[in-house]
């Protein structure tokens, strides 16, 4: 059983166009507060980013966001929420989180969710790090995904052990509950064999 203190959260810096998506973040938000968790995110209070540190922070949960400074204009709308770290690059933002985070979640996003989500992998892939990954998968979102990395295994490309470097849910309760429970492959310790 895992034992974590903060989740890492990616997410849109859009809201989508199903109002299922900003439902499951106010519901991931509540979920970390019921757990006592506290949140670590990517900074922005739009979108997706902001709906989930703002159900944190109602919540009374500790929110803590990462916003390199090219970005705060663009993803900054009104105060911040909670604790804000800026910093200088992209780089150093995915890195602190990282440091910060026991677990990770990705929820539906754009091409930053998808990057940070499979610099994760990668980095769980080759042993830097054994922290469980999960993704919300709000309304059959990363069913796609899923395929692909399974057509990556079947095509040879991804080991079958590493597979398993991603956990996923409906829900966030369900998620919260996977992401508590996982074991990483072995393979991560030993090259995916």
């Amino acid at each position: 059983m895992n034992h974590f203190t903060n989740i890492c959260v990616y997410c849109g810096s859009a809201k989508g166009i199903r109002p299922e998506y900003e439902t499951a973040a106010h519901e991931m938000g509540a979920e970390l507060t019921r757990r006592g968790l506290g949140l670590v995110y990517g900074g922005g209070s739009v979108g997706l980013m902001g709906v989930l540190a703002r159900s944190v922070h109602a919540g009374g949960g500790r929110v803590t966001g990462i916003l390199p400074l090219a970005l705060a204009p663009r993803e900054l709308s009104g105060h911040p929420v909670g604790e804000l770290e800026i910093v200088g690059t992209m780089h150093i933002r995915k890195a602190r989180m990282a440091e910060l985070a026991d677990a990770f979640v990705a929820m539906p996003g754009g091409y930053g969710t998808l990057e940070e989500l499979f610099e994760v992998v990668t980095w769980a892939q080759i042993g830097y790090h054994t922290k469980p990954i999960g993704l919300l998968n709000v309304a059959g979102f990363y069913n796609p995904l899923l395929a692909m990395i399974d057509h990556g295994i079947e095509e040879g490309f991804i080991r079958p052990g590493f597979r398993h470097l991603l956990v996923s849910a409906e829900t966030a309760g369900e998620l919260m509950d996977l992401l508590s429970a996982h074991e990483m492959p072995v393979g991560v310790i030993n090259g995916g064999k």
